[in-house]
């Protein structure tokens, strides 16, 4: 017998913008929406342009939500990357690397988006396997 999704939420990141949840478990797999720089406590961009500052807080909210699911990094399967500016790819890339650097690193895709939600200039979404019990 398959169960129905089963939605996520956690306080420690920022609360959905839209119709939507901050992950879905279905089945064996976590699918964590999209996370850009809000602070979960004020729902305000963090950095104020500065990507790096951004990317931080994504992966923070990212974490936090993984958290909630009882997974970490180390379950992340598959990541997507939405770049504003592909010239800050390093930058992202570097800090993405202390998050996901150690062990088998998930598979990623990046793309450069002609604009984000509230002016980020960084969103970061994960597909994730669920922790054994």
């Amino acid at each position: 017998m398959v169960s129905l999704p089963e939605a996520i939420q956690t306080a420690l990141a920022p609360a959905p913008v839209g119709p939507y949840n901050q992950a879905v478990k279905a089945g064996d797999l976590l699918f964590c929406s999209g996370q850009i720089a809000l602070d979960p406590s004020t729902a305000l961009m963090v950095g104020g342009g500065d990507v790096e500052a951004e990317t931080r807080q994504v992966l923070a909210n990212l974490e936090a939500v993984l958290a909630a699911a009882g997974c970490t990094t180390r379950h992340v399967v598959r990541t997507t990357v939405f770049l504003v500016d592909l010239a800050d790819f390093a930058a992202v890339n570097q800090i993405y690397a202390e998050h996901f650097g150690a062990g088998v690193s998930p598979a990623r895709a990046c793309v450069e988006v002609a604009g984000l939600p509230k002016g980020a200039r960084v969103e970061i979404d994960c597909i994730a396997l669920l922790s054994s019990p």
